[in-house]
């Protein structure tokens, strides 16, 4: 039975995922919630994954277009801003699910942290008061490139660990 849980080295996860879908199934109370009866396949954590690329590529260079210009930040840059936040918080959502269904437990730890650097570095810059709404933009549009790196990042490292 050990070999067949996802995340062991040498496991077949399709095997794997129709063994907790029947598990699922057959036992309404498994994990005492319902939240632990939903599998979540690691195929939505990809898609999603590249929904979060295009959006911070959007967003980067909504941004940087406008830093460059010495405009301020305005209405555009704050919906791609705030798409990119909600598509990486779905992902992070999603990832914690997969490591608690025990996948992605051989992945690079990096991997997660990658994943995670955009939602701080949007947090940091939301703790920060800007008077300058041109600064702002400067600013916003530094951090959402380092953010777009460090997610093209966790999203290639996270690829390299998926069985297909």
């Amino acid at each position: 039975m050990a070999a067949a849980l996802p995340g062991r080295v040498g496991a077949n996860r399709k095997g794997a995922m129709r063994v907790l879908s029947l598990i699922a199934q057959q036992g309404g109370d498994l994990g005492g919630g319902r939240i632990d009866n939903f599998i979540v396949s690691p195929s939505v954590h990809r898609l999603n994954g590249g929904l979060v690329v295009a959006a911070l590529v959007l967003a980067a260079g909504w941004l940087t277009w406008l830093a460059i210009r010495r405009r301020p930040y305005d209405r555009t840059a704050q919906v791609l801003v705030a798409l990119s936040q909600v598509f990486l918080m779905i992902q992070a959502l999603l990832g914690v699910k997969l490591l608690d269904q025990g996948m992605g437990v051989v992945q690079l730890y990096i991997h997660y942290v990658g994943g995670m650097l955009p939602l701080g570095f949007f947090l940091v810059v939301g703790w920060v008061r800007f008077v300058d709404p041109v600064r702002r933009a400067r600013v916003l549009a530094v951090l959402v490139d380092l953010g777009l790196a460090c997610a093209v990042m966790a999203y290639v490292i996270g690829q390299a660990y998926v069985n297909r």
